[in-house]
């Protein structure tokens, strides 16, 4: 309840920034054209709105490819085999490296010309913030199986587990629950950049903007509106993650007993 209150205090504030900021000009405000009291107003905000479903498919879609991957690159990663250790971390270092504003103008318009793959703007978008992404889930893999005891590890091989087995069953339940916050903000972070997609010609919410305030010019309400569509999103994903952690934290608390 005390982060509700503070997002909700923070919105307020930022709020009261913008209007006490444009009270000192001569900016004359046009909430008309995002006002739901309106017919052209209820116009325009559907039409913002438009992008929502994209903006969320596109983000949904990238963190799950995105954990998968990531899983599939910490493996190597915590292997005896010096090359399959190397292997991980030319992944890592590589897609960690690149920008994924770069990413997606690569992938969307280098495919074409390097391999002969032309990808539809939503597909160069899943894949360019997935590889971009995994390297990072990567690391967090990494760092949570890193972190569980070497007494489960041992107690699995004792009891005959196979490698598949011993990850499925003891490691990895136990190493998800730890890194479930930082793959929260992972998915906080997807829908960040999934804005930058909007490049591409994706007409996912940023796009939607632009085109928006190219039509009426008024591209302070309409970013304004813009900001507290993504802030929305973004609290909703972070109350979910709190949530889970709560029932995990409470699961754990039950098995225990």
């Amino acid at each position: 309840m005390d982060r509700r209150i503070a997002s909700l205090t923070g919105v307020a504030f930022l709020w009261l920034l913008i209007i006490g900021g444009c009270s000192r000009t001569e900016y004359q405000w046009g909430w008309y054209e995002v006002l739901p009291t309106t017919l052209r107003g209820t116009d325009n905000l559907m039409f913002l709105l438009g992008g929502l479903r994209l903006t969320i498919s596109l983000a949904s879609v990238s963190i799950v490819i995105s954990i998968c991957l990531g899983l599939l690159v910490a493996l190597p990663g915590l292997a005896a085999n010096r090359m399959l250790r190397a292997i991980n971390r030319v992944y890592v270092e590589t897609f960690r490296s690149v920008p994924t504003l770069v990413m997606i103008l690569w992938i969307y318009y280098g495919l074409p010309v390097v391999f002969g793959i032309s990808l539809e703007p939503f597909t160069a978008g899943v894949l360019a913030l997935a590889l971009c992404d995994s390297a990072f889930e990567a690391e967090i893999f990494r760092g949570g199986i890193q972190s569980i005891e070497r007494g489960q590890i041992e107690a699995a091989d004792a009891i005959g587990l196979g490698y598949i087995h011993k990850m499925r069953f003891v490691i990895l339940p136990q190493a998800i629950r730890r890194i479930l916050p930082p793959l929260g903000n992972q998915f906080v972070y997807m829908l960040k950049m999934s804005s930058l997609v909007s490049v591409v010609g994706l007409q996912e919410l940023t796009r939607k903007a632009n085109e928006l305030t190219v039509t009426v010019y008024r591209p302070l309400e309409i970013y304004t509106v813009l900001v507290l569509e993504y802030l929305l999103l973004i609290l909703i994903v972070s109350w979910s993650v709190r949530w889970m952690e709560t029932r995990l934290g409470s699961n754990v608390q039950a098995s225990g007993s």
